[in-house]
């Protein structure tokens, strides 16, 4: 379950202290062709790029370490992080785009990514797509490592999207979580967003013509300890 601060209680949220820069861990990631335009240390750190996708760093979970986000572009960007093996979610940064549009009003909403993850820790790559109020939360998780788990309960396996997940339904109390997980780890593909949709909404009734807010990506961390490397080598997000 990722976090999005600027739209939940604050009770539900640990705010940190000073997060600690990993500026050697910039020059080594940043892309030798492309130079750095962006990068944060801090909790909330957040920036808009030009064709309108916003970096986020989102550290949120309690007990948290060291983090840094880094961007050559909204396509390419990545996250240095060092979170303890304290159980829990720690953080999720993500790149968003807004859709703004409702189920019934779209002919397409897709998404691309490659990424680059490692091989130790306790994490998952996954989408994180809200409608506009907030009140249903859709996480398609592409890979996942370590000892990191989906709320609620299997409603089964279903191949939608061009991958074959099973789905989670369940809730965290303040909204409904569900959750797709991919049957076996992917890190690059493209995902038919809204034949999803539509079988949650049209098949299974899971969910109303909700209007479609943001469709973020990320890399949802519980553990990195000692400092792990999580890049996005391309993303994008298009609709009509």
């Amino acid at each position: 379950m990722a976090q999005e601060p600027q739209n939940r209680s604050l009770s539900r949220r640990t705010v940190l202290g000073s997060v600690v820069a990993a500026g050697a861990a910039l020059a080594l990631t940043a892309s030798p062709a492309q130079a750095l335009v962006w990068s944060s240390s801090d909790q909330w750190g957040n920036y808009t790029t030009s064709d309108g996708y916003v970096l986020y760093n989102n550290i949120w979970g309690s007990g948290a370490g060291a983090q840094t986000i880094w961007a050559n572009s909204s396509s390419n960007w990545g996250v240095w992080a060092n979170h303890p093996n304290t159980g829990g979610i720690k953080s999720y940064p993500n790149a968003k785009k807004v859709v703004g549009r409702s189920i019934s009003s779209l002919s397409s909403l897709s998404s691309s990514y490659n990424v680059t993850v490692p091989s130790s820790g306790a994490y998952n790559t996954s989408y994180d797509i809200w409608d506009t109020n907030y009140a249903n939360e859709i996480m398609l998780w592409v890979n996942y490592n370590g000892a990191v788990g989906p709320l609620g309960g299997s409603i089964g396996n279903v191949t939608l999207g061009a991958h074959t997940w099973t789905v989670y339904v369940g809730s965290n109390g303040s909204n409904n979580v569900y959750s797709f997980l991919r049957t076996s780890d992917s890190t690059s593909g493209t995902v038919d967003i809204l034949s999803i949709l539509k079988w949650m909404k049209n098949t299974k009734g899971l969910i109303g013509d909700v209007t479609i807010g943001d469709v973020q990506f990320g890399y949802e961390i519980t553990s990195s300890s000692g400092g792990l490397d999580f890049v996005t080598n391309s993303y994008s997000v298009s609709s009509s």
